[in-house]
Parts: C-alpha cells; sequence; structure tokens
C-alpha cells in the first residue's frame, strides 16, 4: 500500500461534539479546508510532527465557539497558549516537500476514541428488529 493510499482522509471536530471523516486527496487543499471548516481564512497549528490542525484564522473575532476537543488534543501535545475556536480540521504532518499529508486509518480511529473521551456527543447504539 502506497503512502498516498494510506494516508487519504482528515478529521473535523466540530464544536457541538460531532466529527466528520472526510477525503485528503492530493492536490489543492484550500477548497476541502474552506467547506470543512466554513470559514475562508484558514490557519496551521502544528500539534506534533505529525498532526496539524487547521483553524478558523478568525474564530475568536468572529464570535465561533470554543472547540474543547481541539483544545484539549493541543494541550496534551503542547504547552497550551490560547483556546481554539470553531470547528477544526485534523491532518497529518508535511512529508519531505512540505505537502500535507492526510491521516492513516489507526490515527484516525486514535483520534475519534480520544474525540469521544472529551466531548458529550451520545454514540447511537446496535439498532433491534
Amino acid at each position: 500500500m502506497t503512502t498516498e493510499q494510506k494516508n487519504n482522509h482528515a478529521l473535523i471536530l466540530r464544536t457541538n461534539g460531532e466529527f466528520e471523516i472526510i477525503d485528503w486527496p492530493k492536490g489543492n487543499h484550500l477548497p476541502i479546508l474552506y467547506t470543512g471548516i466554513g470559514c475562508t481564512h484558514v490557519d496551521a497549528v502544528d500539534i506534533s510532527p505529525r498532526l496539524s490542525m487547521w483553524i478558523d484564522d478568525s474564530g475568536l473575532i468572529n464570535g465561533s465557539p470554543v472547540n474543547r476537543a481541539a483544545t484539549i488534543l493541543y494541550a496534551i501535545h503542547q504547552e497550551p497558549h490560547q483556546h481554539y475556536h470553531g470547528d477544526v480540521i485534523i491532518t497529518g504532518g508535511v512529508d519531505h516537500e512540505g505537502e500535507t499529508l492526510g491521516l492513516t486509518n489507526d490515527e484516525i480511529a486514535s483520534l475519534i476514541e480520544f474525540h469521544l473521551t472529551f466531548t458529550t456527543v451520545s454514540v447511537p447504539g446496535q439498532r433491534e428488529s
């Protein structure tokens, strides 16, 4: 399996506790970021060498709610210095050419488990016939 096949997703963490797995193809990522976050200006925050968080550059100014899970995720990896506001997209780090990588399936699973630990979103139970 090539890197492109393995790292082809990103994760949106919403302020209301919901999350969404999205495709992260090679190429221009700005339209994906703008649509996913719901903004027109983004900024990248390096959480670790293998994780980046994309935020609405105006989230604090426009009154977006604090994204508790995103703020805690950052604080687990680095000394916290602010709260992050609005929906965020989590991607992988960058490759040797500076291209932003997507997340592997294992990284997605770990991030979803983390997210569910720090949010109040309900996970639906198994349906009965």
